[in-house]
């Protein structure tokens, strides 16, 4: 289970339509809706700034949220639709949804990484380089993984971890058909330099034997 679901926090909107809508943007809130479930639709409203801090995090619409509202229950919603100004390219509205337990969503899960101290390619210079540092996921909303955990003990450089060698969470799936790169253990910059001369080296011996045959 995830560690840690963050909170959204939004106030109903008393009134619905364009009129009540255009209020709330000129309190310097967004209108949003939150639908689904076995529950009516409500209409709520959000800080501007709130809102912006949230969509320049990223991953707004693929992101698991704790939905507090007034002194109602607390709901775990996603992102469906984030409207914007076609001139300003700002949100005007926002819809999210409500999610049983049951439900399946893709969420991106954070990587974490196991025994970079031991792990023989890192002690013998070579670099880690991480590609995904999340992945996305397919899960359940009531058994959503904290973490995707590679263990490096035992990588050596020039090893990759694909997604087919990690062990994902109890009923969890990737959403991408193929087996992409997580991360690889490449050779120091010294050491891929020195190659890099050697092969040039060995190119440049074998052209001069090739020149003196002719």
């Amino acid at each position: 289970m995830a560690g840690q679901i963050p909170d959204l926090h939004a106030e109903v909107r008393t009134g619905t339509g364009k009129g009540a809508a255009r209020q709330a943007r000129r309190d310097g809130m967004v209108p949003g809706i939150v639908f689904g479930g076995d529950n009516d639709p409500l209409p709520i409203n959000i800080p501007f700034n709130a809102l912006m801090k949230r969509l320049n995090q990223g991953r707004f619409k693929s992101t698991l949220f704790n939905l507090k509202v007034d002194e109602a229950e607390d709901v775990r919603v996603i992102c469906r639709d984030v409207q914007r100004d076609v001139v300003k390219d700002l949100p005007t509205h926002f819809d999210l949804l409500r999610l049983r337990r049951t439900t399946q969503i893709n969420l991106f899960i954070h990587v974490e990484f196991l025994n970079e101290e031991t792990c023989p390619g890192l002690k013998r210079g070579g670099v880690l380089t991480i590609v995904r540092p999340d992945v996305e996921l397919k899960v359940t909303a009531g058994d959503i993984p904290e973490k995707i955990v590679v263990d490096l003990a035992g990588l050596d450089i020039g090893d990759t971890i694909t997604i087919s060698s990690v062990d994902l969470p109890a009923g969890a799936k990737p959403t991408i058909d193929r087996d992409f790169v997580i991360a690889n253990i490449s050779a120091p910059s010294g050491l891929r330099s020195e190659d890099a001369a050697e092969d040039e080296e060995d190119a440049a011996e074998a052209e001069t034997e090739e020149t003196a045959e002719e």
